[in-house]
């Protein structure tokens, strides 16, 4: 404590004993006592992994241990060791680990694929990885593609690009990529792929209204005006006309954003692109709930290694999610929704997840109305009024080629998702049809398609541990079993107690023996044994440090010297340069028989 006395001068006193008050039940919470094991350690790494957050970490060893005062740290304690151990990658060794994270992959499966773009200073400006079972995957589900870059992802604000397709469940150009309203993108896609058919995301576009058509005088009427016209146009001439009356009533004919959409109308509107298969998407909202999804696991203050092994995570829950999907679609049925036949043999080849939306058209037939028009020569022209509330009826026309087994309905769901609408399920209905034409019964849909991919495990990278660490986990994993085994009796637990007690006393025996200094020759040196291998301890000395550390042999020369006496060595001197000769030949001998 620092004390100021009479004179001008503070001067320091030392006090012994306690200056404060004591209390042994508060000891533990001092930091020269709190403590982190090996096993809680590892615990806080692979929750750190599995991105777990540190206050639940911290929660689940309060649970195990049964309570707070049970254990030996404290929730920062857990906090500190991420900061410092777990998270602890530095910027400029960030993009190293990263881009020996892509060659590990690499290694792990050549079908792994990833391309760096770099800036003149070597800093990274684009990465693209693809692993090996989402490649595969895209054999059979690359037809339409939804690409999203709204989603920042790092401590570096990248932004994350993501590729997201469609499975059986919910090398080729795909047929449909489906992206935001993105003038530089759709240039890119012309360019690249001019066999794709572009979509812009409506759900962006409608988004826009109130922003782009607020000053206008009842813009609310106007927003709902332009939703009728945009999805109620069942047909291309309907929406052109609908389109221009539209802009008349509202005099919104000099719009400039309403005209560049017009122009564009082909790459947005429903009825000029539902002709195609899209796997029911129209916005690139999965995209979005890919982002939702990916926020479960990624958080953006991560470096770039640490965002890319928790996106393997990701794909790892995705994979693990379509295995079990799997498992249900062969081993548990959905009963069907009505006495038919058509929905029957939906029920035997499409999985679970399509065969619901099958079920939910089946079901919407009870609210439609069939009526012929007219018919000749097995070609039938149907009106299908649909009631969508007490008082709307939707009217479609559905025709019906009895000689082709052919039906079509100008709503294009069966175009648009793959999947038949309420309105041709009514009008096969009608015609007594029990059986549909395998057309209509998709192979992107079966659950009986053995598909490459399935066959494939996400990427996940090995964890880089430490020795120590390995031989940890190895010997709790194998300990587990024993537990389990012998927790099943009190005789049992007894037997494995003793049993820990021997092995305890032969390792601590064993490590008493060793312990004191050990050597390493290149006979028994290993990876594993130079892998351990510390830095040797510092040794503290008085006064400015020495280049050079005189042996005491050595003064006792030097003193001599100064003071010119010329007495014979002693017999300690004597036996110190004998002892230093033979060491000598030892060294000489040892290295010849090398």
């Amino acid at each position: 404590m620092l004390e100021n006395f009479t004179g001008t001068t503070p001067r320091l006193q030392v006090v012994l004993d306690h200056s404060h008050p004591c209390c042994p039940s508060k000891v533990e919470m001092l930091k020269q006592h709190r403590e982190l094991s090996m096993s809680i350690r590892r615990t806080i790494e692979n929750n750190e992994e599995a991105g777990i957050r540190p206050s639940k970490t911290y929660q689940s060893f309060v649970a195990a241990a049964g309570g707070h005062r049970e254990l030996n740290f404290i929730e920062k304690d857990v906090k500190n060791y991420i900061t410092r151990e777990v998270r602890n990658v530095s910027e400029q060794e960030d993009a190293k680990e990263f881009g020996k994270y892509l060659l590990r992959m690499k290694e792990k499966n050549p079908n792994f694929f990833f391309e760096l773009q770099l800036e003149e200073d070597q800093s990274i400006k684009l990465a693209f990885w693809a692993d090996a079972r989402s490649r595969a995957a895209f054999e059979y589900f690359g037809d339409v593609i939804s690409f999203d870059t709204t989603y920042n992802t790092n401590r570096d604000n990248l932004v994350c690009g993501s590729f997201v397709g469609v499975n059986h469940h919910g090398g080729n150009a795909p047929k449909g990529f489906l992206t935001d309203q993105c003038a530089s993108m759709k240039r890119a896609l012309e360019a690249c792929m001019p066999t794709t058919i572009h979509r812009w995301c409506i759900w962006h576009i409608m988004k826009k209204i109130p922003s782009k058509l607020n000053g206008y005088k009842g813009h609310a009427d106007i927003e709902q005006e332009m939703s009728q016209v945009v999805w109620n146009s069942h047909n291309k001439d309907s929406f052109d006309r609908n389109w221009n009356d539209f802009l008349l009533n509202f005099g919104l004919a000099d719009n400039k954003w309403l005209s560049d959409l017009y122009e564009d109308r082909h790459i947005w509107v429903p009825i000029y692109l539902d002709h195609h298969f899209w796997a029911g998407m129209r916005s690139t909202q999965r995209s979005e709930s890919m982002h939702s999804f990916f926020n479960k696991y990624i958080t953006p203050n991560r470096s770039l290694i640490q965002f890319v092994k928790q996106y393997d995570n990701c794909l790892g829950s995705r994979e693990q999610a379509e295995r079990e999907s799997d498992v249900a679609d062969f081993h548990t049925v959905i009963p069907c929704a009505t006495k038919s036949s058509i929905e029957a043999q939906f029920q035997d080849a499409y999985t679970h997840a399509k065969f619901k939306e099958v079920q939910a058209q089946f079901r919407g037939k009870a609210n439609c109305i069939t009526r012929l028009k007219n018919s000749a020569l097995g070609y039938s022209v149907y009106e299908v009024g649909e009631q969508v509330s007490s008082s709307i009826f939707n009217k479609f026309v559905v025709t019906y080629d009895s000689v082709a087994a052919k039906v079509k309905c100008e709503c294009l769901l069966f175009e648009l998702r793959g999947i038949l609408c309420r309105h041709a399920l009514s009008v096969l209905s009608f015609e007594q049809v029990s059986q549909v034409s395998p057309r209509y019964i998709l192979e992107r849909w079966s659950k009986k398609v053995k598909r490459r991919h399935t066959h494939i495990k996400s990427s996940h990278d090995e964890p880089l541990m430490e020795p120590r660490s390995k031989r940890f986990d190895q010997l709790v994993f194998r300990s587990q079993n024993i537990c389990e085994f012998a927790s099943e009796s009190e005789e049992l637990t007894a037997i494995l107690h003793r049993a820990y007690d021997n092995v305890m006393a032969e390792m601590e025996a064993l490590k008493a023996k060793r312990k004191g200094t050990s050597s390493l020759s290149h006979e028994d040196t290993n990876l594993e044994s130079i892998n351990e291998l510390q830095r040797p301890p510092r040794i503290r000395t008085r006064g400015r440090p020495k280049n050079r550390l005189g042996s005491k042999l050595e003064k006792q020369i030097a003193n001599g010297t100064k003071k010119k006496k010329t007495k014979v060595l002693s017999e300690v001197k004597v036996m110190f340069f004998k002892f230093v000769a033979i060491e000598f030949i030892f060294l000489v001998n040892r290295l010849a028989n090398v």
